[in-house]
């Protein structure tokens, strides 16, 4: 370990010296603490961080006046619709997605870097339960699914195959999420196809450029934005790892959406059939101010701009069916080719651009006291995901319907949106016109046969409760043969031992 002075020494070149200022205060144990958070800090690229952090937060908010004018839709010829597509079409490209699984091309990658604290919980997003009968949490959700889609797979082309979990933490959900997969046995996916590994982290800073210290001993650190999956792939050597194991293409999503699909076949399918090195699932805008990056064209190349960029009017702008002409919402559930990510983190991850999220940043003040501070006091600079999409060769847009693949998990009751309640209520409303599809009726505690109506707004619960295990059914396949015709009590959970229980006896 670096001595104090060496340290010292570096910390004067980066202009940050007041990391140390408490030092004589100390116990042996703190001050070594605090040397091994600042020994591998460069001292020029703390300087840099630093100073563009406090010119990025200077400048002045709300969209760019010229931006308008350089925006354009995504052309028809690169978006595809999981909806509107004829069911042949559909079916090619699931057939397609199961192939590549089937021959272990597939891996899923889950971005799992941030806390629960909006939902107001201290524990990684992933071990949330949001009340469904199951009790069942977001992660065992999404292991379930893994294992669900790879007996798809195996099941049409009769080979084992396995699809690889890659999970990137943080220093914040590293250890809790290693110690929850144990804990459950991995949901029963093979240890060694389930890779956890950690984004890096960087200091927050004043709104001065001055590194902010959370505690005497400790900088104030934060997780470097979701798009620092392409340094922590370089990093760990994930892509080495995917291509030992003969993967070549890549799901990328984000932990909070309840409803996401892991290594879809159709999505899958879609990408590789049109020979995209980069895709993203879109779900139509609900209206012009709601809170979703749009993934269009900016001077002709494909990006996603947040909506606190985009002015009120072009938000508004129709298109001549009248919907909205910037429609494509930005979901965070991405596909890569290995080879598209190898490139970007060779050669195009120091040209992404950092962005500023200005947040309440508890610090100790000049006489080592703690403060909460009670509005936004400090900067974390972070990089996004989808900044890559400008240097695909062949970018492709995949439209789903919000109702069946997009329901996110971000704030805490009571919100009105994005909160347990309405991510609850989005699977079980699935959950439930799955179920009538297949032929089910719906019964009350008194046996009289409840109303059927699979079309629902998002803010009403349906008429029954109904879970289905994501290891009976991937995207509602294959539930006739265990509901058609019956008629089921609420509430109601189809699971792999009830499953079992409703399957036609041979004569």
């Amino acid at each position: 370990m670096a001595s104090e002075r060496d340290v010292r020494a570096r910390l004067q070149l980066a202009g940050q010296e007041h990391l140390l200022r408490f030092w004589a205060e100390l116990a042996p144990g703190p001050r070594a603490a605090l040397l091994a958070e600042l020994e591998p800090l460069d001292p020029a690229a703390l300087r840099e961080h630093c100073r563009q952090a406090a010119a990025a937060c200077a400048r002045p908010p709300g969209p760019d006046p010229g931006l308008a004018a350089r925006l354009r839709p995504l052309p028809p010829e690169r978006v595809g619709s999981a909806s509107r597509s004829d069911p042949e079409t559909r079916r090619r490209w699931e057939e397609e997605g199961l192939r590549q699984i089937a021959l272990n091309k597939v891996a899923v990658l889950l971005l799992a870097g941030g806390q629960g604290t909006r939902l107001g919980v201290d524990y990684p997003k992933g071990m949330y339960r949001v009340g469904l009968p199951s009790r069942k949490t977001l992660y065992q959700l999404q292991a379930e699914r893994i294992r669900r889609v790879q007996q798809l797979a195996s099941q049409r082309h009769g080979a084992r195959c396995t699809v690889p979990w890659y999970i990137m933490t943080s220093e914040f959900t590293l250890g809790p999420t290693a110690a929850f997969f144990r804990e459950h046995g991995f949901f029963q996916l093979d240890p060694a196809s389930v890779v956890l590994f950690e984004q890096r982290m960087l200091p927050a800073v004043s709104f001065e450029g001055r590194a902010i210290l959370e505690r005497k001993d400790k900088v104030a650190m934060a997780p470097d934005g979701n798009g620092g999956l392409y340094r922590a792939l370089a990093d760990h050597r994930v892509l080495e790892d995917m291509e030992v194991r003969g993967v070549e293409f890549v799901h990328v999503y984000c932990v909070d959406n309840i409803l996401v699909r892991l290594a879809d076949p159709v999505f899958l399918g879609f990408c590789v059939l049109r020979g995209a090195d980069c895709g993203a699932k879109v779900v139509e805008k609900a209206q012009p101010e709601e809170p979703v990056g749009v993934v269009c064209q900016v001077d002709g190349v494909p990006q996603v701009v947040e909506y606190s960029e985009v002015s009120p009017e072009t938000a508004g702008l129709r298109a001549p069916d009248g919907g909205l002409l910037y429609n494509a919402g930005n979901i965070c559930n991405h596909f890569f080719t290995r080879g598209f990510l190898q490139m970007v983190t060779r050669e195009l991850e120091p040209l992404l651009p950092l962005h500023v999220a200005v947040k309440k940043v508890p610090y100790v003040d000049d006489q080592g006291a703690l403060v909460k501070p009670q509005t936004p006091n400090g900067i974390k600079m972070e990089k996004f995901v989808f900044d890559v999409f400008p240097f695909a060769r062949n970018f492709v847009a995949f439209e789903v319907p919000r109702e069946e693949e997009f329901s996110p998990l971000k704030n805490g009751e009571p919100a009105d949106r994005d909160c347990p309640s309405t991510a609850r209520r989005a699977l079980l409303s699935q959950h439930y016109r799955w179920a009538l599809r297949a032929g089910a009726r719906f019964l009350d505690a008194q046996g009289a046969r409840l109303p059927e109506r699979p079309c629902l707004p998002q803010d009403e619960d349906p008429p029954a409760i109904c879970e289905i295990s994501p290891l009976v059914s991937y995207a509602g396949e294959g539930l006739e043969v265990y509901l058609r015709g019956r008629e089921l009590q609420s509430p109601f959970i189809l699971d792999e031992a009830r499953a079992r229980e409703l399957l036609p006896q041979e004569p």
